[in-house]
Order: C-alpha cells, then sequence, then structure tokens
C-alpha cells in the first residue's frame, strides 16, 4: 500500500488523530513524571488497565471503560501517594499491582475465553504489544479519545505553573500555601487516563515508551522546563505519525513501529547533546 492510499483511508485518519492526540497527553505529563522519578508507574498503570479489560471481557461488558478508567484511575492514586511515601515500598508496590494484574487478567481469559474469541493468544499478544486495534477504531472512540485528550490538554496549560511547582520542589510549594495533595491526585487520574487512551495505540506493555523517550530525548539537548516539554511533545507527535503511516504501509505492528521511531529519535538527540557539549 503507497502513503497517497493510506492517508485517503478514514481509518488511517482516524488513527492519525487519536495517534497525534494521545502523544501529545503522554509527553506533556512524561516530563513530570520522568523529573519526579515516577515513570515507572505508566508501566505498573498499563498492566492494571489490562488486568481491568480481561475482567470487562470475561464478565461480558459491552463498553469496557466503564471498568477499566475507573480502575486505573484508583490504582494510580495509590501508586502516587505511595510513591510519595518511600521510593522503595513505591517501587515494590508497582512490581506487585502490574505483575498481578498482568497475571489474573491472562489467566481469568484463558479459563474464562469471552464469547465469540477463539485465539486467546493472539488478542492478548495484540493487546500487550499493539496490534491493529488503534486502526479499527469506532466514530464513539475516536470522539472519546478527544474528548479526553482536550481535558487533559487544557488541564496542563491552565495549571501549568502549579505543575511546574509540584515538580520541582513540592515542600517549597506547600509551603507556600499550594495545596499539593489535590495537584498530585489530579495528576495521578490525568496520567490513569492516558494511560488507558494509549492502550490502543502501543499496548499495554510499550506505554512507558510514550511517557519516558520523548522526554529524555528533550532532556539531551535541552534544560528548562517549558523548553524540554515543547520538544518533548514535537518528538512524541512526530514519532506517533511515523509509527502510524510506516506501520500502515510496511505492514508492521503499529505499537512497536512507533516505539521504535522513538528509540531512533533518543539516538540521534543523545549523539547531538554529546557533540553540543564538548
Amino acid at each position: 500500500m503507497s502513503l497517497k492510499d493510506a492517508l485517503e483511508m478514514s481509518i488511517v485518519q482516524n488513527a492519525l488523530i487519536v495517534g497525534v492526540l494521545v502523544a501529545l497527553c503522554a509527553s506533556l505529563l512524561g516530563v513530570t513524571l520522568v523529573l519526579r522519578r515516577f515513570s515507572f508507574i505508566g508501566d505498573g498503570l498499563s498492566h492494571v488497565a489490562f488486568g481491568a479489560m480481561a475482567v470487562a471481557a470475561v464478565v461480558g461488558l459491552t463498553n469496557d471503560m466503564l471498568l477499566i478508567m475507573p480502575v486505573t484511575i484508583l490504582c494510580a492514586v495509590l501508586l502516587l501517594s505511595t510513591g510519595q511515601r518511600a521510593k522503595i515500598k513505591g517501587d515494590a508496590s508497582v512490581a506487585m499491582i502490574s505483575v498481578g494484574a498482568l497475571a489474573v487478567g491472562y489467566l481469568l481469559m484463558s479459563l474464562f475465553p469471552p464469547k465469540g474469541k477463539s485465539n486467546i493468544s493472539g488478542d492478548v499478544c495484540s493487546t500487550l504489544f499493539g496490534g491493529t486495534s488503534i486502526l479499527t477504531l469506532s466514530k464513539l472512540e475516536v470522539w472519546l479519545s478527544i474528548a479526553l485528550s482536550a481535558v487533559v490538554v487544557v488541564f496542563f496549560i491552565l495549571f501549568y505553573h502549579k505543575i511546574f511547582a509540584v515538580t520541582f520542589d513540592e515542600s517549597f510549594a506547600a509551603a507556600t500555601g499550594t495545596n499539593t495533595r489535590l495537584y498530585n491526585l489530579m495528576i495521578a487520574v490525568i496520567i490513569a487516563v492516558v494511560i488507558v487512551l494509549a492502550m490502543n495505540m502501543v499496548g499495554s506493555l510499550l506505554i512507558s515508551a510514550l511517557v519516558v523517550f520523548p522526554a529524555l530525548s528533550a532532556m539531551r539537548l535541552l534544560k528548562s522546563f517549558r523548553a524540554v516539554t515543547v520538544c518533548a511533545a514535537c518528538i512524541s507527535v512526530t514519532c506517533a505519525v511515523a509509527g502510524i503511516l510506516f506501520s500502515v504501509v510496511l505492514g508492521t505492528p503499529v505499537g512497536s513501529t512507533i516505539v521504535v521511531a522513538n528509540i531512533a529519535v533518543f539516538g540521534v538527540f543523545s549523539l547531538a547533546g554529546f557533540v553540543c557539549s564538548r
């Protein structure tokens, strides 16, 4: 399939819209998570979302978002608050919850396969690593992704200065009267929303790449929070578009292609940063 033919397809156009929005949201919050050393939460929440999705499929929910979203949000709040109290305990809780949710989800789908699903292993592999689900989005899913992404972007713009303060010096922000607990709660909820949205694009196991790689790439060359955030957003959107188009044209998995594009950009920025520092 040629690139021109791919761009004329409505399913590819929908995938590009959702992919750009999700990549943008993930990169905006990714800078905050990387700087606060909470990037590991992405992996934990993605596994929780997979477990919730498996439960929703087993019980036959027509709209699995009704279960996936609240469960992921609840775990995001718990993981973020635990990580603040003690880093080691936070790491341990992420490992326990993520691995446990992954194992329970796969076990339930194996014992109670959803109706009409004969290839459970294939479905699980597609969900974990990102198959072609982003190319089969319904109009409702596209509009839901647009609405939730708009909420994330508006939240980040409106509370940019508060997020900046909480990210770099939470104790000082609290001393100046900022309700750090409230903003941490809001960040946790937004993170959960982004993780759930990203499942359709890159799969459960590769979500953290959308969060970590653009931020780390931007940090190779830039130093200020604003510059890193803008650069990370540009990198993430570019890699998402390139990954989706290459996957359609070449027939490769969407999620893996997007992640490889992010890895390539990280390599280029790392090399540029090394050259500039000499």
